[in-house]
């Protein structure tokens, strides 16, 4: 039976998606409702095989939404109290979090056609990217000293039971 991971590990493994999604929007055809010469929407991909740059962002935005959810409610506390100088990482991290989220807020009000997508995934890409290296060379490394591996073990088991509870109670709303 496999062992599953820790706290870091779950992060971890999600900062790996993230930086799967960001591989596929960069490589998938330009958002359909971007005018192409002659003012018409750009087609699609010969043969459908890519995927639509929306749905891709769509994935991405409820992963980095799910994702740092978990890390402020799930690891930042801990880290905050146990971790030396970890106030100073969880206050940078929630500030990147904060701007990722409004990267989101803006690629999702943009209207068809608009040309601000590509410059608005570039920074967020970039913004990303950067965050994530510093997430997992610094205040991982730091969290994985000051807590012990049972801590660490049992914040993934609380994150998984959150999760399954929540799948399990399906779509809210109206």
């Amino acid at each position: 039976m496999s062992r599953r991971p820790d706290i870091l590990g779950e992060f971890t493994a999600e900062h790996r998606a993230v930086e799967d999604l960001l591989a596929r929007i960069e490589a998938a055809p330009p958002l359909s409702g971007a005018a192409g010469p002659e003012g018409a929407a750009e087609p699609a991909a010969p043969g459908g095989a890519a995927e639509p740059v929306e749905r891709l962002i769509g994935q991405l935005t409820d992963l980095l939404f799910s994702h740092c959810a978990a890390e402020e409610e799930h690891l930042f506390p801990v880290v905050q109290h146990d971790v030396a100088d970890g106030g100073a990482m969880v206050f940078r991290c929630i500030h990147d979090h904060l701007a990722i989220g409004q990267y989101l807020a803006d690629l999702q009000s943009l209207p068809p056609g608009d040309p601000a997508p590509a410059t608005l995934l570039r920074g967020l890409a970039e913004l990303l990217r950067r965050h994530l290296a510093t997430e997992e060379k610094e205040l991982f490394p730091a969290a994985r000293k000051a807590l012990p591996a049972a801590a660490r073990n049992a914040l993934a088991e609380r994150l998984r039971a959150e999760r399954a509870e929540i799948a399990e109670a399906g779509p809210s709303g109206p």
